[in-house]
């Protein structure tokens, strides 16, 4: 597929998404610069779906998402991807103000309450006295919802091309001649998908970058033999200074909430984020660390107004942006894949998009 209708620039859950709704009705090449598909942000989400996460802008796109996670089309999909998970958002003596602010930014568009945390938390440490609890957050099974794009866009025709790195793109008269880590590739639009990459590939194709940013997020698996159950809440705190996720019996997943800026690249944990993490969560539970089994690092990619971008740049009609999720991505994905596709094809967003103001998301707010 040298000649296709649309190349992709990444093969993460934003390529493998809408590179599976596109496929239906053009010739797409995803082109991933890696050995396998998803193996940076996609690969090391903390995978969550919660409608609170990423602020009001983002909260339309994943209450969108999330019947569409919860019953798929058994034609690409046998079963739910989410399971029950819910949130709790816990705070201290200070943290009045954020904890107000969470349940008045959502009013009458997530269910929130104000709960007891340490009746929802055994162990939770004297002075966590505020909570709201957000029933409705669910865990997200990342690894099928990838695939499942993937098996969508293949069956549909679609090919992915691995290690196989956009060198540079110039547009023409048909579109675009793409010149490749394996060779030129003539395409008649082409979709940047990049992620960490996205201003990378904008500059390399002659399109002006919108500044998107990638930050850095840490995580550390921790063997904690005493917490009380797998079942227990996402547990968030309103400063922002940590959040953990039980991850089976006796293990957790924990962050410090860090962001820090990152070149583009493959991202290796800090060891000072790790023992920050540790010494937050600490100040939380009485539950004894018995060992870091593990730490990784993602890149989270913002626009300067954390909002996504998606839509052709007003400058270069035949360049499309699919980037900027930030880390919230995959929750978002389905939504995010409806309204980018028919944009692409020049129509109307589905019913269940309705509420939705793809305005907020068009690169055109950049220029």
């Amino acid at each position: 597929m040298n000649h296709p209708d649309i190349v992709i620039i990444g093969g993460g859950i934003a390529g493998a998404s809408l590179g599976a709704h596109l496929a239906a009705d053009a010739s797409v090449l995803i082109l991933e610069m890696e050995d396998r598909a998803g193996y940076h942000a996609t690969g090391r989400s903390v995978a969550f779906w919660e409608e609170t996460y990423g602020g009001t802008v983002v909260q339309p796109l994943t209450t969108a998402s999330g019947p569409l996670l919860a019953a798929p089309d058994p034609d690409f999909h046998d079963g739910a991807f989410l399971s029950p998970r819910q949130t709790l958002h816990i705070g201290r003596a200070g943290d009045e103000a954020r904890c107000d602010a969470l349940l008045a930014r959502f009013t009458g568009k997530v269910d929130l309450q104000r709960v007891d945390p340490a009746a929802m938390v055994p162990g939770l440490r004297p002075g966590w006295t505020l909570g709201v609890l957000e029933a409705s957050c669910q865990d997200i099974d990342v690894a099928a919802l990838h695939a499942a794009y993937l098996r969508r866009f293949r069956r549909s025709g679609g090919d992915v091309r691995l290690s196989t790195r956009l060198v540079a793109g110039q547009a023409n008269a048909d579109g675009w001649r793409i010149e490749t880590s394996e060779g030129a590739i003539q395409c008649g639009l082409l979709v940047d998908a990049a992620g960490a990459w996205a201003d990378d590939v904008a500059i390399a194709c002659g399109v002006a970058p919108i500044g998107i940013r990638p930050l850095r997020r840490t995580v550390a698996q921790l063997r904690v033999p005493t917490m009380p159950s797998a079942d227990l809440p996402l547990v968030m705190d309103l400063s922002e200074r940590f959040y953990f996720k039980p991850e089976g019996q006796g293990r957790l997943w924990l962050t410090p909430h860090d962001e820090e800026w990152s070149p583009p690249c493959d991202a290796a944990p800090e060891e000072l984020a790790v023992a920050q993490a540790i010494a937050r969560f600490e100040e939380a539970v009485d539950w004894p660390i018995a060992a870091v089994e593990r730490k990784w690092a993602g890149l989270r990619s913002f626009a300067p107004d954390r909002a996504p971008v998606y839509g052709f740049d007003p400058d270069v009609p035949g360049f499309f942006w699919f980037a900027g999720q930030g880390g919230f991505g995959i929750q978002t994905a389905p939504a995010a894949a409806l309204l980018a596709s028919a944009l692409v094809r020049g129509e109307t967003p589905p019913a269940v998009l309705a509420s939705l103001d793809s305005c907020a998301y068009s690169p055109v707010r950049f220029r």
